[in-house]
């Protein structure tokens, strides 16, 4: 199947050329409006609807109408001059936000957009008194905004409202200031706005840069990009698609974390096509170009189907966790390293066969064969002395592990440091208020058989609550339409995002609930800082579950793969190594040395998917090699010192243009800590998993690392020359 695949695209390469144009301009179009159909806005709808904070959730949206796509901003007034509010300026606050609850707010147009392909988050704002601080220093304003805070349109209506809000209050002698989840998400994105247009420019340069050093050529420098680019253009609209058809939410982050992962998987499978491409034109330049394409793409192909095929996999077993999050994201990458493996299958070598020799144009490498390089050197370097690699390697993923003492888990951002303005503002208000005046933490009550509720009722519990160290004010008591449900609002002490918080509401506040829930009636606790306990104990679970799966997962692929019991075994090892040093090493970074919380939830998980799925894909790459290498006469360690002359420059290429698109995650707010552990963990999947311990160990265990099927070359299932074909001499680059 992937012959005839890879065959008819090299017979028809215009044809699947503009096949994937047409699916890459038409896709990246719908893509945006399609993502802002599944993506969903609150957290706490990840997760399964056993948990407390989510079923306080469905309370608050079923009985008290709040409307799960809103996101609410805060907003300070106060007096320019500094003084306190009187009654004349209260009035005049009141005055202007209703003006301002009454004005819709349009969205800006984008003029390199057609309007039909951009969703309107036009809208009127609902806006409603919130508190007066004791000290009369300031008023809060309580914005309620409809739509996803990470939406770019929803973004820009909130700009629009902020600036014209600020215009006005100004104009009344007032000083404003804004804060929550969709004012921080603003004020971090301008920050990191030229950031991450460097970070991204310079990605590409650097894709460019290695691509000319590479390959001396202009055509295999620039269609790489362009023909990831088409493709992730239909990725990103497949999984729309697939999410609009299937029902499932996704988070708002995972599209950024799609494009990335895709832009560099894609080069690495393209990398590797050219690298083959062009040993296979300098070996056989009586042939025509397009017939060495076909041979190539279907050589190779199965290489990359392999690899693609394991980060599927790997991916796949979170359909086993509970955590919604989790578990959207999985079929989410699947779908979208399917859409790029078909890519790899078609539209990759149609491009081979249409440029032929050109694809290497003006490079005049195709008429010489190279001679012994680093690579040929380091090789026989990692055969000659293979303990010595083993320990050294062994050392330096030890090391870096060691981190892990003492790691914890980090489920919120209120704790790590923020300059932003909406920081500021959070921080004026917690000086005369309590932290969580502008995110409470709310414990809902319902009445059992039908049962009505009534504040009086209610008040030993909130006299309990209002007892409870850490809870700073207690809000009266709001009972629904037909008294049937009722909400009391906590103002903790604490950040609502803060690890303290989070444990307030999962054990003290929880207690006292369950303590003092008046008879007749059920009591859950919701909020920020419930539901990221909540989501701990989830991620927790889910972690126990994930982790074994996806490594038996890919065990048995390699089992498959390799027909050898030693050798997935190695592999494995040495890839879980790998993933215990980087997530090391990020604990060391981020929690013990920049005084971090912790670090991410999600870091381990997607982490171990990532390290063990794409540092496998290298170390079957060199494996196969190593196994092809055995077949031929002559000593094991010589073989091994053969593969890794032979796979190095496309390993280390490829894992190097990999960790640079990991490392551009940092210019995405909170993405920090994702993009540190992905970029060392390629680097250190690629550089000294696949290229210094697995040759290493293989050149000590010899043949013996087939065990217990020696391969024979009748029986390989790797790639092997035809029995017509010259082999190529031992100094001839031949590479994956």
């Amino acid at each position: 199947m992937i012959r005839a695949l890879t065959g008819y695209s090299t017979r028809h390469p215009w044809r699947v050329i503009t096949l994937w144009v047409v699916l890459g301009v038409v896709l990246s179009a719908l893509a945006p409006l399609l993502i802002g159909r599944v993506t969903q806005n609150q957290t706490g709808d990840f997760l399964p609807k056993s948990y407390d904070s989510a079923v306080a959730l469905e309370i608050a949206e079923k009985r008290f109408g709040v409307n799960p796509d809103a996101t609410t901003v805060t907003v300070l007034v106060s007096r320019s001059d500094g003084k306190d509010l009187g009654a004349a300026d209260r009035k005049r606050v009141e005055a202007e936000a209703a003006k301002l609850a009454q004005r819709r707010v349009t969205m800006p147009k984008e003029d390199d957009r057609p309007e039909f392909l951009v969703p309107d988050r036009s809208q009127t704002p609902r806006i409603a008194p919130a508190i007066t601080a004791p000290d009369r220093s300031f008023e809060l304003l309580s914005v309620e905004l409809i739509g996803n805070r990470t939406d770019k349109g929803v973004q820009d209506v909130y700009r629009t409202f902020r600036d014209d809000a600020r215009t006005r209050f100004s104009e009344a002698g007032m000083r404003t200031g804004f804060t929550g989840g969709l004012a921080e998400a603003v004020d971090t994105a301008d920050s990191h706005e030229t950031a991450a247009k460097v970070g991204g420019a310079l990605l590409m340069g650097l894709i460019l840069l290695i691509n000319v050093l590479v390959f001396r050529s202009v055509l295999a420098a620039l269609l790489p990009l362009i023909a990831v680019a088409m493709i992730i253009g239909v990725a990103g609209g497949a999984v729309a698609g697939t999410a609009l058809l299937t029902g499932r939410k996704l988070d708002a982050g995972t599209p950024d974390l799609i494009s990335v992962v895709l832009l560099g998987i894609g080069i690495d499978y393209l990398l590797f096509l050219l690298f083959r491409f062009r040993e296979q034109l300098r070996a056989r330049p009586e042939q025509s170009a397009r017939e060495v394409a076909g041979q190539v793409a279907g050589r190779v192909g199965t290489a990359i189907t392999s690899a693609a095929l394991t980060i599927v996999a790997a991916f796949a077993t979170l359909g086993v966790a509970t955590f919604g999050q989790f578990r959207s994201l999985g079929p989410a990458i699947a779908v979208a390293v399917l859409v790029m493996l078909l890519g790899s299958l078609s539209l990759f070598p149609a491009l081979l066969a249409a440029a032929g020799r050109k694809m290497f144009w003006p490079s005049k490498a195709l008429r010489h064969e190279p001679g012994e390089g680093r690579a040929a050197r380091f090789g026989a370097l990692v055969a000659r002395r293979p303990v010595t690699m083993v320990v050294a390697s062994i050392g330096l993923l030890a090391a870096l592990a060691a981190g892990l003492a003492g790691i914890r888990m980090d489920y919120g951002q209120g704790d790590a440091a923020s300059k932003t303005p909406a920081a500021a503002t959070a921080a004026e208000i917690s000086r005369a208020l309590p932290a969580g005046v502008s995110d409470p933490t709310s414990v809902f009550v319902t009445a059992k058989d039908g049962g009505t509720l009534t504040a009086d009722r209610l008040e030993g519990l909130s006299h309990t609550l209002g007892q409870v160290k850490g809870v700073g004010k207690v809000a009266g008591t709001v009972l629904n339409k037909d008294h049937r449900a009722a909400r009391i609002d906590l103002y903790l002490t604490a950040d609502p995002q803060s690890q303290q918080a989070r444990e307030l509401a999962s054990g003290p506040v929880r207690a006292a609930v369950a303590q003092h829930t008046p008879a007749g009636t059920t009591a859950h606790v919701g909020g920020t800082a419930a539901i990221y306990a909540d989501i701990a104990t989830a991620v927790d679970h889910d972690l126990k579950i994930v982790f074994p799966v996806a490594a038996a997962l890919i065990a048995l692929i390699l089992l498959l793969l390799l027909r050898s019991l030693l050798a997935p075994l190695i592999l494995m090892l040495s890839v879980g190594l790998g993933f215990a040093a980087t997530l090391g090493a990020a604990a060391l970074l981020f929690q013990h040395g920049l005084g971090r919380p912790g670090v991410n939830f999600t870091l381990p998980l997607i982490l171990f998917l990532f390290v063990v799925a794409l540092g496998t894909d290298y170390n079957i790459l060199i494996t196969d090699r190593i196994r092809e290498e055995m077949l031929q006469p002559g000593p094991a360690r010589a073989a091994v010192a053969r593969a890794v002359r032979h796979t190095a420059p496309a390993i280390a290429t490829a894992g190097l243009v990999l960790a640079a698109s990991f490392a551009t995650l940092a210019t995405t707010p909170g993405n920090e800590q994702i993009a540190f552990a992905m970029t060392l963990g390629i680097m250190l999947s690629a550089l000294v998993l696949s290229l210094v311990l697995v040759p290493a160990l293989a050149a000590l265990l010899g043949r013996a690392i087939w065990w217990p099927l020696r391969p024979r070359p009748a029986e390989s299932g790797l790639p092997r020359h035809r029995a017509t074909e010259p082999v190529p001499a031992p100094d001839r680059v031949t590479t994956y």
